[in-house]
């Protein structure tokens, strides 16, 4: 008898799958896409239907020719690429090259690869889904149209090389320009606090903020106004008003989509998009479990949507219910609705089984795998389990017209907080550990409180946040731009460019990606812009729908945009000369001024007589000058930056060309070491803390070494660290002990 033939995107899959199905079966790899536009022209025939022209990929020639060999001597060919809009496409493009080798050509679906998902795919065989087709044809040629269209533009007009324009991938861009534009316009605020420091009859001291003024909220602009107040209200008498005590539900959050496990994932690990799916891609395909074999641990990580299977509620209920008791159990199964714009074509991110306890496969699993999982896990469980409920209490206290409060709350229930506390909640807990966070428990209405102390706080309102990989990936999920799966490419694509900066996980524009942004934002106003992306993307959710045409769309899509480029065509000139700067000096071989301009390096200062003349020289960077002496000649050493961070050189460059590491003044702390702590950057540009004799002493932190011993436990230095809740500390590597930061001279 002969075998039927499997065929799935990755090799990883083969494996996973050859178990289940069997020696019946031979399963074989694509390895992705096998046909795709041509490289080096555009590839779509506009005036007839927007049809795209498909060639074999280069190297998947062989791949293809292995395929129809198989092929003609299978019983049957089954079609198992993955279950979105990209398999869909492969498996239409395999079937193409197939159908005359075997007539039995069968599309089978599964959301996990697992023996049981696997053998009911192969028992229950559709077609192919022609709309899903159609609609990753649409997508194509869209993204075709833009990056082939726009793109030449940016290399006449800026410089010819690695510049790219995508229709997503741009306004991702915009978006992170226009924040920090939001930044540097932002003229902060001053405003003050008022906040009681008060003790009851049978109370510890505690503190409550004043909110209220003659029933009108709190508005305290300056240090005069600040002072008015706490003269006056020193002489007022501080009374209990009023105590609420309710009991305040906290619900869990659904299983993971493919966003949000990257904005958890980027939060917690702080791990790129590209690293993540790639994680969760290896656990959906299959990882080696021993005797098991190689087993698929979570289903299909690229969805929008939060259903879960009903099978896979009741396991997760059982799981509950035997681990952690029937008290943490609802009556019923969550279920979460799924938003409008969701395709809702498969399951949340959840494990395969619940048998698969992170800690049973955690041996089997690379350090990131297990984090990745374990994440999932613990969501999906916590999903499906009872809400935490908290005592919340509310005091007011009255001094006469002015209204101060104080609240907080108590945990009753945990909840699913015993399984999953995001990030939220342990920010909570570590607010908690202060002394300020102090709620009395017995004071009385009416009760005359004694004041201990008023403290008034100077504060400025603070910018928005720039944006992290995480709060970008949020925002263009809240704005339907893109899709959950190319969220990952939109983000690594934005820094292969050299159009973002990632500067302590918060992504920074270069002056490069606002030199794009702002030609293409002044000439394609219509195009690039979040709404008219966000209606292209629901205009491709209807073509997989089977409610619009994909030429109705491309139709829709192209007229304005060829509108704008016809524009922009005859702009070309104006545009390139707009981006040159005027330096004012002459050229030393021709006499016309130099001008600066852009190039694949970057800018660089360029005769304006070109190409009658090419002279060009580097811009001079501003350097910084040191009391530091240079060992060889005894000129000043001078700061500069270069590939892989600063550094000091000598002044007197070229005729001494000495450089030396650029120290932070704090000495090696590894024993018999007499080496100093130098600033360091890796090859991807983030910054760390060596030693100076590497590689003779290994030392490294990514931590900013601070030259203070620790007072418990002696260590030698300290590392200056940040974070949401404490802001910035001190903190030993040691012992873990931690300190107040020094306080910034101003």
């Amino acid at each position: 008898m002969a075998q039927s033939l499997v065929i799935v995107e990755s090799v990883a899959k083969t494996r996973t799958i050859n178990k289940i199905l069997g020696k019946n079966y031979l399963v074989k790899a694509s390895i992705g896409h096998i046909k795709d536009l041509p490289k080096k022209r555009l590839g779509v025939n506009i005036e007839n239907g927007f049809e795209p022209e498909y060639l074999i990929i280069e190297d998947k020639k062989k791949v293809i020719q292995e395929l129809r060999d198989l092929a003609a001597k299978a019983s049957e060919v089954y079609l198992a690429t993955d279950p979105d809009r990209e398999g869909e496409a492969i498996a239409y493009h395999i079937a193409e090259e197939l159908q005359n080798k075997n007539h039995h050509l069968h599309r089978i679906l599964f959301n996990e690869i697992t023996p049981s998902a696997v053998k009911e795919a192969i028992a229950h065989p559709t077609q192919i889904d022609i709309n899903k087709v159609e609609a990753q044809k649409a997508r194509r040629v869209m993204d075709r149209l833009v990056g082939y269209q726009v793109s030449p533009i940016l290399w006449k007009t800026i410089y010819y090389g690695d510049l790219s324009a995508g229709r997503v991938q741009s306004v991702a861009l915009r978006l992170i320009c226009e924040r920090e534009a939001e930044i540097e316009s932002f003229v902060p605020e001053e405003y003050w606090s008022i906040t009681a420091h008060l003790q009851g009859e049978n109370t510890e001291p505690f503190y409550a903020k004043l909110v209220k003024i003659e029933g009108k909220s709190v508005k305290i602009p300056d240090e005069s106004t600040a002072k008015y107040y706490l003269e006056d209200i020193k002489k007022k008498p501080f009374v209990v008003a009023d105590i609420k005590r309710k009991d305040v539900q906290r619900k869990p959050l659904p299983p993971f989509t493919t966003s949000t496990l990257q904005q958890e994932a980027a939060r917690r690990f702080g791990f790129s998009a590209q690293r993540i799916m790639t994680i969760a891609q290896q656990l959906y395909e299959g990882i080696e479990l021993g005797e098991e074999g190689s087993t698929g641990l979570i289903t299909y990580m690229r969805t929008d949507s939060t259903r879960v299977a009903e099978e896979a509620l009741l396991q997760a209920r059982e799981y509950i219910g035997l681990n952690y008791g029937m008290e943490y159990l609802p009556e019923k199964p969550q279920r979460y609705k799924v938003k409008a714009s969701a395709q809702d074509a498969h399951e949340a991110i959840r494990p395969t089984s619940m048998k698969r306890e992170p800690r049973k496969v955690k041996k089997h699993l690379t350090p990131d795998q297990q984090k990745i999982y374990e994440l999932i896990w613990n969501r999906f469980l916590a999903s499906q389990m009872k809400p935490a409920i908290y005592e919340q209490t509310t005091i007011d206290i009255t001094a006469e017209e002015y209204l101060f409060r104080t609240t907080g709350s108590v945990i009753k229930f945990r909840g699913f907080l015993l399984v999953y506390a995001d990030l939220e909640e342990e920010n909570n807990k570590n607010k908690k550990e202060n002394d300020d966070e102090y709620i009395p428990s017995n004071l009385t209405i009416k009760e005359r409180l004694r004041l201990l102390e008023l403290l008034p706080g100077q504060h400025f309102t603070k910018p928005p946040a720039r944006y992290t990989e995480s709060s970008l990936i949020k925002e263009l999920d809240n704005l339907g731009i893109g899709r959950p799966s190319t969220y990952a490419v939109i983000i690594s694509t934005l820094f292969n460019r050299k159009y973002v900066d990632r500067q302590e996980r918060r992504l920074v524009p270069t002056e490069l990606g606002r030199t794009v942004n702002a030609i293409l934002v002044e000439h394609f106003p219509d195009i690039f812009n979040v709404e008219f992306t966000a209606k292209m993307e629901a205009q491709l959710d209807s073509v997989e729908a089977g409610k619009k045409s994909s030429i109705q769309v491309l139709q829709d899509f192209y007229n304005p945009f060829n509108q704008a480029l016809q524009r922009v065509d005859s702009k070309k000139t104006h545009i390139k000369q707009s981006l040159l700067e005027n330096t004012g000096e002459k050229c030393p071989e021709c006499g016309r001024e130099l001008v600066i301009k852009w190039g694949r390096n970057g800018k660089f200062m360029a005769c304006s007589g070109y190409p009658d003349c090419k002279y060009t020289r580097p811009i001079e960077e501003e350097q910084l000058e040191t009391e530091i002496s240079c060992d060889l000649c005894g000129s000043p050493m001078v700061v500069k930056t270069g590939k892989f961070g600063r550094f000091l050189a000598c002044s007197a460059y070229p005729k001494c060309k000495n450089t030396k590491p650029l120290s932070i003044g704090v000495p090696c702390p590894r024993e018999n070491c007499d080496g100093e702590i130098v600033e360091k950057r890796t090859r991807r540009g983030k910054i760390f803390y060596g030693c100076s004799r590497y590689p003779d002493c290994d030392f490294a932190t990514w931590n900013l070494p601070v030259n203070q011993p620790c007072s418990q436990c002696h260590n030698p230095y300290l590392e200056l660290r940040v974070s949401k809740a404490k802001g910035e500390y001190l903190y030993c590597p040691k012992c873990k002990a931690e300190f107040p930061a020094p306080k910034s001279k101003t």
